[in-house]
């Protein structure tokens, strides 16, 4: 099949990226996401802080987490200190409900657990407040999506976070999308320090957004995490400690030798290319999806990770 070019410019202004229609010509096939990904300049790549890199090892593999301290500052200090004192080296994944999450932590900290062996936090805090929204800063990059949403004024994508906004209260948060880090918590919101972490793995549970803290999202892993066997219990709890999933560790990236760091980098949200990839999206056309939507959903866009060919952080 010919390539085929787009037919439409982009526009970049100042540092907000707007997202023009990038329609494809009538019954033309538009670029699919490989060729844009293969026309990409190495500038439109970022490579993950490494104090923001988390690398939890599971039997199966690896999966690599980034922080967002921009959004949760306290939860990715608290987080980091629970990660340098080897927090969770040794506990497991206790819950995988089905189309919603799954979720690590200590299983003593549970309802059912024997609190007397809960995990000491070591030089973490036990109660944090709670970070569900931050102000709207305008140094933060900020690609809007204009296709409107259900459940907030606005959206788009800031620092590779799939993020809301309300103008009127003047705050900002990160959405519950595929892939999302959460901060589990009991019904006291300062009760979520980050001991006990999920990841979303179904339909994005918006309803979640400003009543939970996003943490940050996983970068790679998540097969590993959304293929796991499905709870029984209630909330998708394993029935039987035999069930878990044990976490052999889960290391800083900043704490690790350099040649034992995952070599990664992410499509910069604010980039031509990624602009490119949602118009492909929403007004895409092939010989399969002969009608666009000409629409998109801020959590049906999937940010590229891929193997970096530099090892050193970008500054």
């Amino acid at each position: 099949m010919r390539r085929r070019h787009l037919v439409a410019l982009l526009a970049l202004t100042g540092a907000l990226l707007s997202l023009p229609a990038l329609a494809a010509e009538q019954g033309k096939p538009t670029p699919t996401a490989k060729e844009l990904l293969a026309r990409s300049k190495p500038g439109e790549w970022r490579m993950p802080d490494p104090k923001n890199l988390l690398l939890m090892q599971l039997p199966q593999g690896r999966v690599v987490i980034e922080l967002a301290p921009d959004f949760t500052p306290l939860h990715a200090a608290n987080i980091r200190s629970l990660v340098r004192g080897h927090y969770f080296d040794g506990l497991a994944i206790i819950r995988v409900q089905d189309n919603f999450v799954t979720q690590w932590g200590d299983p003593n900290d549970d309802e059912s657990g024997d609190k007397s062996k809960i995990r000491a936090l070591g030089k973490a805090s036990k109660t944090l407040p709670p970070e569900y929204t931050r102000p709207i800063d305008a140094k933060l990059p900020w690609t809007p999506l204009p296709d409107g949403d259900v459940y907030a004024p606005e959206v788009g994508f800031t620092e590779g976070f799939p993020a809301a906004r309300d103008p009127a209260s003047g705050q900002e948060w990160l959405t519950h999308c595929y892939g999302a880090v959460g901060v589990a918590r009991d019904v006291d919101p300062q009760t979520g320090s980050g001991s006990s972490l999920y990841a979303v793995i179904g339909q994005a549970p918006r309803r979640l957004d400003r009543n939970l803290a996003i943490a940050g999202r996983v970068l790679e892993g998540m097969p590993l995490l959304s293929g796991l066997p499905r709870g029984a219990e209630p909330m998708g709890f394993y029935t039987k400690p035999s069930q878990r999933i044990a976490i052999a560790s889960v290391r800083l990236v900043a704490d690790m030798p350099a040649k034992e760091r995952p070599a990664i980098e992410v499509l910069r949200t604010d980039s031509a290319t990624f602009a490119a990839l949602v118009d492909a999206k929403r007004n895409g056309r092939s010989a399969f999806y002969a009608e666009p939507p000409g629409k998109v959903d801020v959590c049906s866009i999937d940010v590229p990770v891929r193997e970096s060919k530099s090892a050193a952080p970008a500054r």
